[in-house]
């Protein structure tokens, strides 16, 4: 229902034009007049949904040029929900899922890449998103204001994460009575680190249903721990020592069957219908089948991975740290689209003249390839679409797609490391990020960030309106930087757009568990909220640098 003060005007309204009606009620005045009224109670409606909707954020920053803070309660309930979203995300795909109900719930809509009509008639003011692969992810609020050769505000991150997984025929010969799976590294695991954990098996499954037709189901075994992967004992000597092979001594245990412990059953011929019937122990398809309730002839193919199932938590005497498994890099993926979201609800989005977008993609890990990685286009084929809104025949829609791209700026955000004080020599003085004070500005003279002076100096001039900390990090040299999708961003179909590198710093980089500030998620989302309501107006102090 309309708040009172609306219930009240649209009283007024059909009062009015309850005194005006006659014998020719359906006169087009009148028509037109109840049309008016009929649309304003309808915005006024839409409108007291989403502030309902929104009720966790403080309505003192609507439409205010305060900068939008967060108490240290705020801060710590921040990395309360994102431990939470990370136990419930376990792999990218459940990531996608709950991003996207997260979007839905607060009036988000989505529309498919493969539609035309709905990309060409976006409603000015709204708020959409989109998916592709089920394992990536752009969102994007419309200002109603917002003119497409004044660019777009955007942040970047990549929402893949060090896993394992399996093998496309994971069966292998049970070895003494147990039953092991045949598994391979993403990104460089099924090292020591991924030894004597306790993990759990999720992902997709392509089921193919009794009518002939495909779908995806997501599984997740949280909280039981299906296999482990045990380390050679130091006794032993020199051959427990690391590394150790990774196709033949790292292979995760999933069972152990003897005369008192085989299958339940022999397969069943049914079950031997399905295409996976072999290449898979019939004791993982049943699991699998099981958890995705469906039949083990239905299950047509698998997209699985193995995870650590221990939820993240506080540590610290003062619960200073925040130690959670995948945070690099839903780290500063969730702040990132939490910050999207955050701003639909604090902005009149009618009368904004922004273009934010939040663009979230897989495989960086491995080079940012794949029509989910960042060289994808992804970004600029969004924006390109967003346009299409836009377009007329006096408009040369590709000198306004570059006009667009070159006003535009880009935060690829990426986790970053924090001080480890153990090993205080590796760090490059005066580039020491630490725990709880504020996002870190990434710098690299080589090219695996694309941070440039000018970039450093307008995310400074954002963070000192809005009282943000920043940090600094920079690898010394002899030692060996990483990379972002970046370069990336700035390479590809969407060059012109400026870009820097930033993010969250955290301590014990690609190990399975990984530890950050217990504030710091909450300090993301309140500099990716402020860099959304104010990046435009610094841009402009910069001219055409």
């Amino acid at each position: 229902s309309t708040p009172s003060n609306s219930s009240a005007a649209s009283d007024v309204y059909k009062r009015q034009i309850m005194s005006n009606l006659d014998s020719d009620f359906f006169n087009s005045t009148t028509i037109l007049e109840l049309k008016q009224v009929l649309e304003k109670v309808a915005k006024e409606q839409y409108n007291t949904k989403n502030i309902k909707t929104t009720s966790n954020v403080d309505n003192t920053f609507f439409n205010s040029k305060k900068p939008f803070d967060l108490t240290n309660e705020e801060l710590i309930q921040k990395g309360q929900d994102y431990i939470d979203f990370t136990y419930e995300s376990p792999t990218i795909y459940h990531v996608v899922a709950n991003l996207t109900k997260d979007l839905t719930d607060n009036g988000f809509t989505y529309i498919s890449e493969k539609s035309y009509d709905e990309w060409k008639n976006l409603q000015k003011g709204g708020k959409y998103f989109t998916t592709r692969g089920d394992c990536s992810l752009l969102a994007f609020t419309l200002g109603g204001q917002w003119d497409p050769k004044t660019g777009c505000g955007a942040i970047g991150s990549h929402i893949d994460a060090l896993h394992v997984k399996l093998k496309p025929a994971s069966i292998k010969n049970k070895f003494e009575g147990y039953e092991l799976l045949g598994v391979a590294n993403y990104g460089g695991t099924l090292n020591e680190l991924w030894l004597n954990r306790d993990l759990g098996l999720g992902g997709r499954v392509i089921v193919k249903d009794s009518s002939k037709k495909f779908k995806t189901v997501l599984i997740d075994s949280t909280p039981d721990c299906i296999a482990f992967i045990p380390s050679l004992a130091p006794h032993y000597g020199e051959p427990s020592k690391f590394p150790y092979d990774t196709e033949s001594q790292t292979v995760p245990i999933i069972g152990y069957f003897n005369d008192e412990s085989r299958e339940e059953a022999p397969p069943t011929k049914e079950e031997k219908a399905s295409p996976l019937f072999g290449k898979h122990s019939i004791n993982l398809l049943r699991y699998i089948a099981k958890m995705a309730d469906v039949r083990v002839s239905e299950l047509y193919q698998l997209d699985l991975e193995l995870y650590d199932i221990q939820k993240g938590t506080f540590g610290g005497l003062k619960k200073d740290f925040l130690m959670s498994p995948r945070q690099d890099d839903r780290l500063c993926s969730y702040p990132a689209l939490q910050s999207l979201i955050n701003f639909s609800k604090i902005t009149d989005l009618e009368s904004s003249k922004d273009l934010n977008i939040v663009a979230l993609y897989d495989k960086e890990e491995v080079g940012s390839l794949d029509r989910q990685g960042a060289r994808s286009g992804l970004f600029d084929n969004s924006v390109a679409r967003i346009l299409s809104s836009y377009a007329s025949k006096d408009i040369d829609s590709e000198l306004l797609f570059r006009t667009t791209l070159s006003n535009s700026f880009f935060l690829s955000a990426d986790v970053i490391h924090l001080h480890n004080p153990n090993f205080d020599s590796v760090y490059l003085e005066h580039h020491k990020p630490k725990p709880n004070v504020g996002v870190t500005i990434s710098l690299d003279p080589n090219g695996h960030m694309a941070t440039d002076a000018i970039g450093v100096s307008i995310v400074e001039e954002i963070a000192r309106i809005n009282g943000d900390q920043l940090q600094y990090f920079q690898i010394k040299n002899n030692s060996r930087s990483g990379g972002t999708i970046g370069p990336s961003i700035a390479c590809t179909n969407a060059s012109g757009v400026r870009v820097i590198d930033l993010g969250i710093a955290e301590l014990s980089m690609h190990a399975i568990r990984e530890v950050t500030g217990s504030k710091d998620v909450g300090l993301g989302i309140r500099f990716f909220t402020n860099f959304f309501r104010t990046y435009k107006q610094v841009l402009e102090t910069f001219g055409d640098l």
